[in-house]
C-alpha cells in the first residue's frame, strides 16, 4: 500500500481531479513509449499493473487521501521500475553516431536497469565492439554487444545496430547466462562467448583458444576499471 508524506493529503475539486487524472494519463504514455523503444514484443508489464493499481486506489471513493496532480505524479515516480526507465528515456535517442561518453552513460544505465554491474558490461562492450554500434564480425554479429540475428530476433530486437535495443538485448542476454552459472563471471562469460552449450559440455570454459583469451580479457578489464 503506498503511503505519502503530510503535505499531500489535502482533498482537491473536480476539476483539480480531471487535471490529476490527465497527467496520469501523460505519465502512462511516456512508460509505454519508453516500454516500446526496449522491446516492441512486449505485453502488459508489472509497470502497467502497477500503475492501474495506483489509478484504482486514487479514484476509490474509500481512499483516505485523494492526491493532487503534483502528489499523483510522485507517487507514480516512486515505482522503481517507472523511475528505471525514466532514466534511460534520454537513451533512446543515442544514435551509432554518439560520442564514446554517450554509449558509456547509456551502458550503465541500462546494466543499472538489469541489475549487473555496469564495470562488467563495459568491459564486454569493449571486448566484443570497441564501443562501435556499427561493429560487424566475420560471422554475422552485429553492433555493441555483437548479437547474432538469430539471438538478438529471441530476445525481440528489432534493429541490432541500434544502440539501445543492442546492449540492452545483450544485457538481458548476458544476465540470463549469470544466472544460469549461479553468479560464476568466468562460465557466463564463456558461454556469452562460444554458446552455454559448449560450457555444458566441458563443464568448464571450452578449450577453445578465441574463448579462453575472451575471458581473460574481459577480467583483465573488468579488474582494471575498479
Amino acid at each position: 500500500m503506498l503511503t505519502f508524506s503530510p503535505n499531500i493529503q489535502s482533498l482537491i475539486d473536480s476539476s483539480g481531479r480531471e487535471a490529476a487524472l490527465k497527467r496520469a494519463v501523460e505519465i502512462k504514455q511516456r512508460v509505454n513509449a519508453i516500454e516500446t523503444e526496449l522491446n516492441p514484443q512486449k505485453v502488459e508489464t508489472k509497470v502497467e499493473a502497477k500503475f492501474a493499481k495506483v489509478l484504482k486506489e486514487s479514484e476509490n471513493e474509500n481512499v483516505k487521501f485523494r492526491l493532487t496532480n503534483q502528489s499523483r505524479f510522485d507517487a507514480l515516480t516512486q515505482l522503481p521500475e517507472i523511475s528505471q526507465l525514466a532514466a534511460l528515456k534520454g537513451s533512446s535517442n543515442v544514435s551509432q553516431n554518439a560520442s564514446k561518453a554517450q554509449l558509456k552513460e547509456m551502458i550503465s544505465k541500462i546494466a543499472q536497469k538489469h541489475g549487473l554491474d555496469e564495470k562488467l558490461v563495459h568491459a564486454v562492450v569493449k571486448q566484443e565492439s570497441g564501443f562501435n554500434p556499427k561493429a560487424t564480425s566475420h560471422c554475422g554479429a552485429m553492433g555493441l554487444m555483437q548479437l547474432m540475428p538469430s539471438t538478438a530476433k529471441s530476445l525481440g530486437v528489432k534493429d541490432a545496430y541500434n544502440p539501445l535495443q543492442n546492449v540492452d538485448g545483450g544485457v538481458r542476454y548476458l544476465k540470463s547466462m549469470l544466472d544460469k552459472y549461479n553468479g560464476n563471471v568466468v562460465l557466463a562469460l564463456a558461454a556469452y562467448n562460444a554458446g552455454p552449450g559448449a560450457v555444458d559440455k566441458y563443464q568448464d570454459v571450452p578449450p577453445y583458444k578465441e574463448t579462453q583469451n575472451y575471458v581473460k580479457n574481459i577480467l583483465s578489464n573488468y579488474l582494471s576499471a575498479n
